[in-house]
């Protein structure tokens, strides 16, 4: 089935200029909302809900919801599902978006928002091209997501009754069109409190204990165990990465060279596949950390304190290749003339809390490649087709 490529690309450009970092997501929301009204979507199926009030961190507003209710002989079908996050990553605040050729790139120093502009524009596409078509198709819900950039809190946070109980659901996020994203990893994250000691520098050193050295002496030895970066033990493996290391309050780890450093907050992440190994992971550096703090004593033999919390940001997921989404999926993409890819992610999707909500969910490109950079730039074919394939999963028999 036909689309209106000019629209789409029009709709694109158009959600582009609206900034909406993670967390800021009140105008793109309104951009959605007109642009889905203007293709013909009335206003009362338009709603937010109120899973910002449920995000433990400042929110402007809730996921965007739309209810489309079924069309010609496929009305009575059960309910599907076609999702997408509306915010940003941070570096894309300023971009400037343009055409060139067959892509879209940006002239200012940022990434351009690709990610996930394109899925916003995918959906507002379906919902257009259904409409203007007059198409038969069963009762849909359109999800726009919101903090995914910082957390997956939108999908984490959505009441499943207020989706219409969808049997499947379709994601669009980064990558090929082609991409059948079947799972994907789970993470922790974590964070370390260390409390030494204050003490002049330069006058008694010994009587101070150091956060720093005991920060040093505990990631020295996560690595020396293979347990930071890459993380392969026997047929197990995950990854773990160390963030940022400040003094609480986005405080400098230390506010002098002349005082022993009494407190550093350091926050980390741990990744796998397998759902006991990531934490596993995260319990090596609570081990490194309690050991190092213990170390690093002063001259009355006093040693440092450390307090470490971990929470599961979420859950790996990996699902069969014969469950019926990944059949329509892999079908659907065949059908626009792409050849499927089915695979897993190593990153968090919005996928994995609707998995763990119980909706089976796969997950598509739109075009985006090079995302959270700023030479991120957007394959309009691939673009066209992510939309070409939105409107096949939506009218299939």
């Amino acid at each position: 089935m036909p689309v209106d490529a000019k629209a789409a690309t029009d709709r694109l450009m158009r959600f582009l200029a609206i900034e909406g970092v993670t967390g800021q997501e009140a105008a793109i929301g309104r951009e959605l909302t007109a642009a889905l009204k203007e293709s013909g979507v009335p206003a009362g199926a338009i709603r937010l809900d109120d899973a910002n009030s449920r995000i433990p961190v400042p929110t402007e507003t809730g996921n965007l919801i739309v209810d489309l209710p079924g069309s010609g002989a496929l009305h009575n079908q059960p309910r599907i599902m076609f999702m997408t996050h509306m915010d940003t990553v941070p570096l894309c605040a300023g971009a400037k978006p343009k055409k060139s050729g067959r892509k879209i790139v940006n002239e200012a120093k940022t990434a351009p928002g690709g990610d996930n502009r394109c899925g916003c524009g995918v959906l507002v596409t379906l919902a257009a091209e259904l409409a203007k078509q007059k198409l038969d198709h069963p009762p849909i819900t359109l999800l726009f997501c919101v903090r995914e950039e910082s957390g997956l809190y939108g999908a984490r946070h959505v009441k499943l009754d207020e989706l219409g109980s969808p049997v499947m659901a379709f994601n669009y996020d980064g990558g090929s069109a082609s991409n059948v994203v079947i799972g994907a990893v789970g993470a922790d994250r974590w964070n370390v409190e260390i409390f030494g000691r204050a003490s002049h520098a330069g006058v008694a050193p010994e009587r101070g204990i150091s956060s720093t050295m005991i920060m040093a002496l505990a990631l020295a030895d996560v690595k020396a165990g293979g347990w930071f970066g890459k993380v392969v033990k026997g047929k197990r493996q995950g990854t773990s990465n160390v963030g940022p290391v400040t003094g609480g309050e986005g405080r400098p780890a230390g506010d002098a060279t002349n005082v022993v450093t009494d407190y550093v907050h350091v926050r980390g992440e741990s990744r796998s596949h397998d759902g006991k190994f990531f934490k596993e992971i995260t319990k090596a550096y609570k081990a490194a950390f309690e050991k190092a703090a213990k170390r690093v004593t002063n001259a009355q033999g006093k040693s440092g304190k450390i307090k470490f919390k971990a929470e599961t940001d979420y859950y790996p997921f990996r699902m069969k290749d014969t469950l019926p989404v990944v059949k329509r999926a892999v079908e659907a993409v065949s059908a626009v003339g792409g050849t499927p890819n089915v695979r897993t992610a190593n990153g968090g999707l919005d996928a994995n809390w609707m998995v763990r909500h119980g909706v089976p969910t796969v997950t598509f490109g739109a075009g985006q490649n090079e995302v959270h950079t700023i030479d991120e730039w957007i394959n309009l074919d691939e673009y066209d087709r992510a939309c070409a394939l939105a409107v096949q999963l939506a009218t299939m028999r």
